[in-house]
C-alpha cells in the first residue's frame, strides 16, 4: 500500500526544535509535490510547507505558510524516498497531529484534496 510513514513527533518545551521525518512506502517522491499539513484539535488539516520534486525548473522549489515561515524547513533525502521539516522556535500554537501526503500535479497548493498516500501523522505538543 502507498503510503507516508510520519515520525519525529514528540512534547516539547516553547522555542525548542523537532524534525519530523516522513518515509513514502510503496512509490517514489518523484514527480511529486510533498506537502506537509498539521491539524489542531477542531480545526481543520491546513497545508504549511511543501516542496517540489520534479526534473526541471522548479525542482526543489518550496512553499511556507507565514505563520511558519522563518522558523520551519523542509527538505529532502531522495536516496532515502524521505522528506524532514525541521521546527524551530515551536510555539504553543504549533500543537498539533502532523501529516505529510503527496501532490502528483506538483502544484503544492495547501487545500489537502488535492493530496494523497496520507500516513497516519505525528503528534507535536509543545507545551512548558
Amino acid at each position: 500500500q502507498a503510503q507516508f510513514v510520519e515520525s519525529g513527533g514528540g512534547l516539547v518545551q516553547p522555542g525548542g526544535s523537532l524534525r519530523l521525518s516522513c518515509a513514502a512506502s510503496g512509490f517514489t517522491l518523484n514527480k511529486q509535490g510533498i506537502g506537509w499539513f498539521r491539524q489542531a484539535p477542531g480545526k481543520e488539516r491546513k497545508g504549511i510547507a511543501c516542496i517540489v520534486n520534479g526534473d526541471g525548473i522548479g525542482d526543489g522549489s518550496t512553499y511556507y505558510i507565514d505563520a511558519v515561515r522563518g522558523r520551519f524547513t523542509i527538505s529532502r533525502d531522495m536516496a532515502k524516498n524521505t522528506v524532514y521539516l525541521q521546527m524551530n522556535s515551536l510555539k504553543a500554537e504549533d500543537t498539533a497531529v502532523y501529516y505529510c501526503a503527496a501532490d502528483a500535479t506538483m502544484r503544492c497548493g495547501t487545500w489537502p484534496g488535492n493530496y494523497d498516500h496520507w500516513g497516519q501523522g505525528t503528534q507535536v505538543t509543545v507545551s512548558s
